[in-house]
């Protein structure tokens, strides 16, 4: 039997500032622009809590709900939505996260600064690796 990974350790801290939300979200949408893509971008703090919300010009309303899952999904669970999505795609036992009532696609990334969880930032819009592209240029914004 596979041995199963330990769960992320990195701990929750405070909930991200306004001030850090708004830089990663201008990372994000700079992302995102850059490469002409209509998405919502989602911001929530440690606690999964909306902080902040961007809809660009083009991205279609369900993305809206999409992200801030994503996002909400990634700082509950202290890692990227990407490996749910790949515990589902494994079949098998990984069937069990379809109950787990999480955003089981690419595009949500946990907000790391000073070695906690401060947030969380979601992507919806585009093909969900180029979501992830998006959320991980404004997450890197907080490294």
């Amino acid at each position: 039997m596979a041995q199963q990974a330990a769960p992320p350790s990195t701990p929750y801290g405070a909930p991200i500032a306004i001030d850090a939300a708004r830089k990663a979200m201008a990372a994000a949408e700079a992302e995102a622009t850059k490469n002409n893509w209509g998405v919502a971008i989602a911001i929530v703090d440690s606690g999964g809590n909306l902080v902040m919300l961007h809809r660009l010009d083009n991205a279609q309303l369900s993305s809206v709900r999409i992200a801030e899952e994503k996002a909400r999904t990634a700082v509950e669970f202290r890692r990227p939505t990407k490996v749910l999505e790949d515990a589902l795609a494994g079949g098998g036992v990984g069937l069990r996260v379809l109950t787990f009532g999480a955003s089981l696609a690419e595009g949500g990334v946990p907000i790391v600064a000073g070695g906690t969880i401060v947030g969380g930032i979601g992507v919806s819009g585009v093909a969900s690796h180029q979501d992830a592209q998006v959320a991980q240029a404004g997450a890197a914004a907080l490294r």
